[in-house]
């Protein structure tokens, strides 16, 4: 950091008391502990995870150790979220806050900045300069035409110019309303396209230079999983360096650290690369990579669907050929100064390499079979048949290159799967011999479940089936909705089941307005449902996290059946057959520990703030007929148990006459 410490003489407790008070907080008990608990592991430097339930103010339980640790030792404190929701929250909401309320304690006022991707910021060169034609530049202003992606790209472009001259960020998440992926990719770049800033002719007024910068003199530093991810697993020093990490949503971590090690290569990327690397090296290396492409589409067209436990031999084959292909056409780009090329045709050639070197190391660790690795193909609507990698298993990277570097503090409502850490410990790397050290502390809710919350399951209904929800589940879907009112949060485990679930209740209650997702945007559809309690939203998994609807609105959460993962899921399956083969329960392991996850992430919609009341039903008799029940049960809030259909309809009639 810039500038030295100043070692405020204030303790947690005391700066976190000062903070609720000033902001007219009430004080909770768990709030406090936690704060304490985060305290005592970055001072420490064991690993904490807790489990704090809505409405605990776990963000300031973290916020506010973290500031403290950062002022008192000069070394930044970095906060990985996994939603930009709750990104936006605590930038927005609660750090100006908590700097207002801590600077008169810590002496100074507390600095904190926002640190994305580079590709998450406008690029002034693009912006400016235009992207390369061996790039596939879109549109000129002469061709727009209003609601054309070209109009897209222009009012992206103005955008960009009035953030350069009023000083904003550039970051892609400020500009209202959004556009397409495919327009700012025009106005983009990764860090790898990136010519740098003392090559940019816009290099002084980057606005990814400008983020790093403020977050280099920040003392906390709030990022996402990805970024986290990419700076401890590839070594790329994304972020400043630092002292601790807050991973809030850490339910979510290993997905998105999974996702950043996954790698998808399919024939149009091939095209496109070939395409935009002919004026750096030439067509005849150029066209031995176009060819290997169209062998590629030819061996994915007779690939069976789904996960490749080896591959075949053609499309072995045609990887091998796409492999030496990619590796001619790296080897043949110009080895002229960089000194001596233009921006433009320096940008150009970056971008080009960048894809081709990617489909190099894409294709030549698919080649390698190795057995750390799950190797599957999958159907995309734009891009046809994919063929995607991805790590069996990401805890020892944690383990070794996040955990393993730095202390780690890991917080969600939901990191307790039947009633223990130890699930979510071993995917982070932290079970096992040697293993780093780590403590667990659920400081609880402030909710009275027991008092707030019905939980019903509908034991008498058959098992659900893989062909929607069967006549006798409809028929109780429809009782419950009625009963309440409307006030219905529906989570499905397909968008088909979602779909046929709204038209039936529609039929069945055409008085009721029943939205599903897929209608129209997502934040639409909540926004929606809040304004009428009449209305009920019927969704799928963007629904089951995240959704924050508390009050009269919805009074009712149901899920059609326990969220196990697809038995022909390619990760998920490969998991559990590798947990089998060391001897462990795979379905357990993988299987149940997915569908407690979102079992509690689902339900946790019902319950926001105290005075809110209602039922979650679930129309798996499973959840109590199965021996996995009481796991799966016990990873839920500690809601007032039913079986009995009656007692669920007779509480949200109540319920509904009484708001």
């Amino acid at each position: 950091m810039s500038e030295s410490s100043t070692k405020p003489d204030v303790d947690t407790k005391e700066l976190l008391t000062a903070v609720v008070d000033a902001l007219g907080g009430t004080h909770r008990a768990g709030q406090m502990q936690m704060a304490e608990a985060v305290d005592s592991a970055i001072g420490t430097r064991k690993h904490l995870l807790v489990q704090a339930g809505t409405g605990t103010g776990k963000s300031l339980a973290y916020l506010v150790p973290a500031l403290l640790h950062a002022t008192q030792e000069g070394e930044p404190v970095v906060v990985a979220t996994a939603t930009l929701a709750l990104q936006a929250q605590l930038v927005d909401r609660d750090l100006p806050l908590l700097a207002d309320a801590a600077a008169p304690l810590i002496g100074r006022a507390p600095r904190w900045a926002t640190l994305k991707g580079r590709a998450n910021y406008a690029c002034l060169h693009r912006v400016r300069d235009g992207v390369p034609d061996d790039q596939g530049e879109l549109v000129s202003a002469e061709e727009v035409t209003s609601g054309s992606l070209g109009a897209e790209v222009l009012r992206v472009r103005e955008w960009a110019e009035e953030q350069a001259e009023e000083g904003g960020t550039g970051d892609r998440d400020r500009l209202e309303p959004g556009v397409s992926d495919r327009a700012w990719t025009q106005v983009s770049v990764s860090a790898r396209e990136c010519l740098g800033a003392t090559r940019c002719p816009y290099g002084t007024e980057c606005f990814a230079e400008r983020a790093r910068h403020r977050a280099g003199d920040a003392d906390l530093v709030v990022t996402n999983h990805a970024l986290l991810a990419i700076n401890a697993l590839e070594g790329v020093p994304v972020l400043p360096e630092y002292d601790a990490a807050i991973v809030d949503e850490a339910h979510e971590l290993v997905a998105r650290v999974t996702s950043v090690a996954a790698a998808d290569l399919w024939p149009g990327v091939v095209d496109r690369a070939a395409t935009r690397c002919r004026a750096h090296v030439g067509e005849g290396d150029a066209g031995e990579l176009r060819l290997a492409g169209e062998r590629l589409r030819q061996a994915l067209d007779d690939a069976p669907a789904g996960r490749l436990d080896e591959l075949p031999e053609r499309l072995q084959g045609a990887l091998v050929d796409l492999r030496d292909a990619a590796r001619a056409v790296v080897s043949g780009f110009s080895t002229t100064a960089k000194e001596d090329r233009e921006p433009d045709v320096e940008a150009a050639r970056r971008a080009a390499k960048t894809m081709v070197d990617d489909i190099f190391t894409t294709a030549e660790r698919i080649v390698a079979e190795n057995e750390h690795d799950v190797v599957w193909t999958e159907e995309r609507q734009r891009s046809g048949r994919v063929l995607r990698v991805a790590p069996l298993s990401v805890a020892g990277l944690l383990r070794d290159k996040l955990f393993g570097e730095t202390t780690v503090v890991a917080t969600s409502a939901t990191l307790e799967l039947g009633g223990t850490f130890d699930a979510v410990a071993g995917t982070f790397g932290l079970m096992g011999d040697n293993a780093p050290r780590w403590d667990g502390l659920d400081v609880g809710s402030p909710f009275d479940y027991s008092k707030q919350a019905i939980l019903y399951v509908a034991r008498d209904l058959p098992p659900p089936g893989r062909d929607g929800l069967r006549p006798e589940a409809v028929d109780a879907l429809a009782e419950l909705v009625s009963a309440a009112g409307g006030r219905t949060l529906g989570l499905f485990s397909s968008r088909r089941a979602a779909e046929e679930a709204a038209a039936a209740v529609r039929e069945r209650l055409p008085d009721m307005s029943i939205l599903c997702q897929g209608e129209d945007i997502v934040p639409t559809l909540v926004r929606k449902f809040t304004e009428d309690p009449a209305t009920s939203l019927f969704g799928t998994l963007s629904l089951w996290q995240g959704v924050d609807v508390p009050g009269a609105a919805c009074h009712l959460v149901v899920i059609d059946r326990i969220p196990f993962p697809r038995p022909d899921e390619p990760l998920s399956s490969a998991r559990q057959r590798w947990v089998e083969k060391n001897g462990g329960n795979g379905f357990m392991t993988v299987a149940a520990n997915h569908a407690a996850l979102l079992l509690a992430q689902g339900s946790g919609r019902l319950i926001r703030r105290s005075t809110d009341r209602g039922v979650v039903a679930v129309l798996d008799p499973r959840l109590v007929t199965a021996r996995y029940g009481n796991y799966l049960r016990a990873s839920l809030p500690p809601m007032w148990f039913t079986a009995d259909r009656a007692v669920a309809t007779g509480a949200l009639r109540r319920l509904n006459v009484s708001d």
